[in-house]
Parts: structure tokens; sequence; C-alpha cells
């Protein structure tokens, strides 16, 4: 059935926001899934990913790989015919520049000796 090539997912947000439900081709990878979500983010967010590999899906407690299919992913635990799945969208920290991270976080560093003698 060309139904069956279908599948309804919605994204849920660490803030507890959605993306979606929208219906997406079971053949999709889920590398371009994720760029369709990072096109959909929330402008108004406080982090916003730039790649796909700052983003991670999980569904039924397992992440995605990139490499893989929806069909290949999904997991038919808990699922109904015809109902939204729901994938939890988890953001990777952005790092920063050894150099500017540890001129932001550290306080300057002065030549200090300390010596114990026993």
């Amino acid at each position: 059935m060309a139904g069956e090539d279908w599948i309804e997912l919605k994204f849920r947000l660490a803030d507890g926001t959605d993306i979606g439900p929208s219906k997406y081709n079971q053949s999709m990878t889920v590398s371009s899934l994720k760029e369709k979500i990072i096109s959909q983010w929330p402008k108004d967010s406080a982090n916003i990913p730039k790649t796909v590999n700052d983003v991670k899906l999980i569904n039924a407690g397992k992440i995605l790989d990139n490499n893989r299919t929806l069909a290949e992913s999904r997991l038919p635990v808990g699922e109904l015919p015809g109902m939204v799945i729901t994938m939890h969208v988890v953001l990777r920290p952005p790092t920063l520049d050894k150099k500017s991270e540890k001129l932001q976080n550290e306080p300057p560093m002065k030549n200090r000796c300390a010596c114990t003698i026993l």
C-alpha cells in the first residue's frame, strides 16, 4: 500500500516545544530528516543547531544513526497504525575554542610558589 511508505512524526525539543507533526517517507535517511528539523527549528530558541552532527534523534530509547533510513530505524514496539510517533531531539552542547575558553573561564594565573617542608 502507498500509505505505508509514509510515517507521521513529531519532534520534542528539550524545552518541551514540538516540531510537527509531519509525514515523512520511510526511505528518507536520518541525516536528511535532521536537516529538515534544523530548518524548522524555532528561531527564538537559545540554542540553534548548525549541523546535523549537533542533533541527536532518540526513538524508543535508541539514538538513531545518520546513515540509516527511517524504515531501518523504526522500532515497532508501542506503535499503532495511523498514530503520530514522537521522537526526542537532543542537542550537542556548544563547544568553544580551547584558547577562547581558557581566556573567558579561567582567571589569569600568577606565578606562585608553594612549598611545604616537613
